[in-house]
């Protein structure tokens, strides 16, 4: 029998894993930090598409400096939130995780017309996206924060990773 503390514990997760999920499929950019061939940081802020289990998809030109980061090191930081001009209204996700790159026609077809229709792009940005290369972001680990419950307030989760 679960005991009162360890049912409200679940109860928080749960309620914390549905406001991540709200923010990542609710927002459309985010700030993709990757480490560069001499050990500086390189942020980079990109529209993505959120999937089911919060892995997050974009596209990137492979000339890009953080494209040309990701051959070297495929672990990076993610973070995404809501703009506001109010510290009470501080809300985001971060996350660590292993970055892959789609090859699969299939899926970057579905990715594509999925990425095109959310952010209203013609048939030649759809053409240009077919010469960029896909990129999922798999989370291994996730920390949510909203200042709306406290200065401060954070919670933590861990994934497993597939790639």
């Amino acid at each position: 029998m679960k005991s009162i503390a360890t049912s409200r514990m679940d109860r928080e997760k749960q309620e914390t894993q549905k406001a991540i999920e709200a923010l990542v499929q609710g927002q459309s950019t985010l700030v993709l930090s990757t480490v560069n061939a001499d050990g500086t940081p390189h942020a980079t802020p990109l529209f993505y598409l959120a999937g089911e289990e919060l892995e997050l998809y974009w596209f990137s030109d492979a000339s890009s400096q953080h494209s040309a980061n990701l051959t070297r090191d495929r672990n990076v930081a993610v973070a995404v939130y809501a703009s506001t001009e109010h510290w009470k209204e501080i809300c985001g996700v971060q996350m660590r995780g292993t970055v892959g790159k789609i090859t699969d026609r299939k899926i970057r077809r579905d990715i594509t017309r999925r990425y095109a229709d959310r952010f209203q792009l013609g048939q030649i940005f759809r053409l240009a996206l077919a010469r960029c290369a896909l990129y999922v972001l798999s989370p291994s680990w996730i920390r949510y924060i909203d200042n709306s419950k406290r200065f401060g307030y954070r919670s933590e989760i861990s994934l497993p990773t597939d790639l």
